[in-house]
């Protein structure tokens, strides 16, 4: 259980600085620090999913909850204003915050009473409860909230005037009309006096915004005020929803919560060890998201990161062995790479699903080749030949469009059967890093773990041609010419890989984590000497307890890389210029993992190097694993709370650490 004391919760530089999350399963989800305040535009209590899983719209932000017990009035509630005056403090009265499975649970105490506090959400549903239970008082307790709501897209903010949203008496709440062409949203209460008293409450400040260097301050909308008196053992919940007819039960919505993720943490009726693993199974299933499509209303997606990410080609693809095949949901990666299949377009996968309305993206060279080790890494779970047919002649045409090309100079070089990939002013590998027109690490070239993974997907394509009984000679005798090829790669001065090769300034030697793949990636096309020499050179240099820097600090020879930024923060320029240029990604310790494991076969020290990375559940997005962490110490984490393929890629490397260990 992950659990944090009195003195933690009491101390807002540690519980002010840790989020919670929670989400539908549809895309929607609520978020928010464990001391109560906003401390990003994305915090609130209801961020809706209007158009699952994507058109994501803040609904309810917070609450402001004032309790009065024996003539006190006592503040639950914890708010930052634009001043930088915290007020009230209800952090002041947390005694313990912990995680009841995938559930936040605050437990404030005063005086005599202990009171708990609960938020989860209804799978496949915009709907979020909010409840209250009184675990000890020897008087009654009247408990007044007045919910603080919003109407706006979850990357904007909201000033008074922004929006006049009209408020109506609703069955056993009110009915929130944002404007004339918007749908009502809604708040109920069985049990609880609701009085409309519309009012604006100004300056609230988003102190990581500010530190992000956006805008950093927002107005919110009270509509009124829901009054409640409970004694010693009584609960009261209000439900935020975007559904009309009031939810159920409460006491049935928490218990079908639980045994939601019972379900998630448990095999065949056995609960999984070790204890962090059930948090890790939880935090998976909140990236598994529904994405219906015409003729498949059950498709299936992953959201690549929360709160800010929609679902990705790339981030889908390299997460998806972790997140369904290390966990037993095989049928959720079958859905998976049936869903993308129908958005595969000459020879591509989309990078990233726009909103409603607009066109995928392909602006993407990795997302495809990745798609080949899904289905390879399906297929060798399952056996799955139904699928595997109905895939091979996608993977075909995926095949030929890249040797006759395709988009942004997507080619096979003739001469040696590498990927080229690459134009101006676009961002085609996972170092995507682009400000206006300025592309931070653009890669144009062949990168080299762009032609690994071809390599990867061409002896992936010659083992399924032999399994179905096609000719596989082609596929062999390209594989045959890259293996070649990649021999430039090699540099033998630093002893490790070139970073790209025949960029417009040559051949680029940066030292960066790409070259892992070489090694990590089913079919490797090095040297066994040359891998073990990619994995020391990469311990040495890139390796930290959270995951590896995108770039060296230092030149293999000594000299400080002048490249190299240790920090990540300040404005978007200033963050998009350190996001590949050494700061420290967390899911790239899975790729490490792997090729340690194939160069040493030494699952102990693997484990000790996994370790740290798992700690980080108690961190930053408490009960998942973060984005990324300055690549110097303290490597304090940054950027999204929740990220797919950090929680996916530390998944899938224990799986592989203990298949090893047996």
């Amino acid at each position: 259980m992950i659990e944090f004391g009195s003195d933690w919760c009491r101390n807002f530089d540690s519980s002010g600085k840790h989020e919670w999350l929670v989400t539908n399963d549809i895309g929607g989800y609520a978020s928010g620090t464990v001391a109560g305040h906003l401390s990003r535009r994305y915090h609130g209590l209801l961020i809706a999913a209007l158009n699952p899983p994507l058109g994501r719209t803040l609904l309810v932000s917070n609450f402001e909850e004032i309790l009065t017990y024996q003539g006190e009035e006592i503040r639950l509630d914890t708010q930052q204003l634009a001043s930088g005056e915290i007020q009230p403090r209800g952090f002041s009265h947390l005694e313990r915050f912990h995680l009841e499975g995938s559930i936040p649970v605050w437990r404030y105490s005063f005086a005599d009473v202990k009171l708990d506090k609960r938020i989860w959400m209804q799978s496949g549903k915009n709907t979020t409860f909010i409840r209250y239970t009184v675990t000890r008082a020897s008087k009654p307790i009247q408990i007044r909230i007045r919910p603080l709501v919003n109407y706006r897209d979850h990357h904007s903010e909201n000033q008074v005037g922004d929006w006049n949203p009209r408020i109506d008496f609703h069955k056993h709440g009110f009915r929130i009309t944002p404007s004339i062409n918007s749908d009502p949203y809604f708040l109920f209460s069985h049990n609880a006096h609701f009085d409309i008293d519309p009012a604006w409450h100004k300056g609230f400040f988003f102190a990581i915004e500010a530190y992000r260097g956006l805008p950093d301050h927002e107005d919110l909308f009270s509509p009124g005020e829901f009054t409640a008196h409970l004694h010693s053992g009584d609960s009261f919940t209000i439900v935020a929803s975007t559904q009309e007819q009031d939810p159920m039960d409460r006491e049935t919505a928490f218990i079908q919560r639980k045994k939601e993720d019972l379900k998630i943490i448990s095999k065949n009726g056995q609960s999984v060890e070790p204890d962090w693993l059930k948090q890790l199974l939880l935090a998976a299933d909140q990236f598994i998201v529904d994405r219906p499509l015409p003729g498949t209303p059950d498709g299936k997606t992953i959201i690549a990161g929360y709160p800010w990410f929609g679902d990705w080609g790339r981030d889908t693809m390299i997460s998806l062995p972790g997140l369904t095949l290390s966990t037993g949901r095989e049928s959720i990666a079958r859905s998976i790479l049936m869903t993308f299949a129908q958005y595969i377009d000459r020879g591509m996968l989309p990078n990233n699903f726009p909103e409603i309305g607009e066109n995928p993206a392909y602006n993407t060279v990795d997302a495809t080749l990745w798609y080949f080790e899904s289905i390879r890494a399906y297929h060798t779970h399952t056996g799955d030949n139904v699928l595997l047919a109905e895939l091979y002649p996608i993977l075909q045409e995926i095949i030929e469009w890249h040797q006759r090309g395709t988009r942004y100079s997507i080619h096979i070089d003739p001469m040696d059967g590498l990927i080229y990939a690459g134009e101006d002013d676009v961002q085609l590998t996972w170092m995507d890093a682009k400000v206006d027109d300025w592309v931070v690490t653009p890669r144009t070239g062949k990168p080299v773990e762009i032609n690994a993974l071809w390599y990867n997907a061409l002896r992936i394509m010659e083992s399924f041609a032999d399994q179905l009984g096609k000719s596989s000679q082609p596929y062999r005798d390209a594989a045959d010419q890259t293996k070649n090829g990649f021999k430039r790669f090699w540099n033998d001065r630093g002893e490790y890989c070139f970073d790209v090769l025949a960029g417009p300034l040559g051949d680029d030697d940066s030292l960066r984590p790409n070259q892992l793949f070489a090694v990590s990636l089913n079919y490797s096309p090095l040297k066994s000497h040359q891998r073990r020499a990619v994995v020391d050179v990469c311990t040495q240099h890139l390796l930290t307890p959270y995951g590896l820097r995108s770039l060296a600090p230092f030149q293999t020879f000594g000299d400080p890389n002048p490249d190299y930024i240790g920090t990540y923060g300040g404005d978007r320029q200033k963050r998009d210029a350190a996001y590949h240029q050494g700061t420290v990604w967390g899911w790239l310790i899975g790729p490490f993992i792997s090729a340690h494991l194939r160069v040493y076969n030494d699952p102990h020290t693997a484990m000790n190097y996994l370790l740290p990375a798992i700690e980080q559940l108690s961190y930053h997005g408490v009960g998942s694993i973060g984005e990324i962490f300055d690549g110097d110490p303290p490597f304090t984490p940054r950027g999204c709370i929740a990220q797919a393929w950090s929680v996916a890629e530390i998944i899938r490397a224990w799986t592989e650490i203990k298949r090893y260990s047996s």
